[in-house]
């Protein structure tokens, strides 16, 4: 099981067909969306011309004057990363439907900056670990010696490098977790 933004989902592993279902999966993502009145123009779903390629699957969706996005790349292939996103968005949405999570919470389940893959790779960069890097172990073990290091009670302390530390770490702690 894959926990992800307080939701547990079991990664599957698709061995064929993978391109049909990077568009079943696309489609299914648009159906969830419009069930909270999310027009198909304001749904953008890049799909990989192979969906057997490592590659992220993403999605970009305008919602009450919010932009939005989510991306997951912790799987093999962009199909399966794309069936990730699938299920994260039909869960969220059922939580709207169901009125357990109201649509600004919503909102802020996937709302982030246009340039943020930008930003997770400065962020990688920062910390140390490689571009494609996934393991949250391995972040938060690189992030914690750099963090301890420049900490500003620390001699050679830098207040300035520790909260760039602290803001790297958590915008990759939020793509991950």
């Amino acid at each position: 099981m894959t926990r992800i933004k307080g939701h547990e989902i079991a990664p599957i592993n698709i061995t064929n067909s993978f391109d049909r279902r990077a568009h079943q999966y696309k489609n299914k993502i648009v159906t969830n969306l419009k069930k909270i009145g999310i027009r198909d123009d304001d749904i953008e779903v890049p799909l990989e011309r192979f969906g057997i390629k490592n590659v992220p699957g993403t999605a970009t969706f305008w919602f009450n004057d919010h932009r939005l996005y989510y991306s997951y790349s912790r799987s093999k292939t962009f199909v399966n990363n794309l069936y990730i996103v699938q299920k994260l968005i039909e869960l969220e949405v059922e939580e709207v439907l169901n009125g357990e999570k109201s649509e600004q919470e919503f909102c802020n389940t996937f709302t982030e900056d246009k340039d943020v893959e930008n930003q997770r790779k400065e962020a990688r960069e920062l910390i140390g670990v490689s571009e494609d890097c996934v393991d949250m172990e391995e972040i938060s073990k690189k992030y914690k010696v750099l963090a301890k290091d420049s900490h500003p009670d620390m001699p050679n302390g830098n207040h300035e490098i520790f909260q760039k530390l602290n803001r790297a770490h958590k915008l990759l702690k939020r793509e991950l977790e």
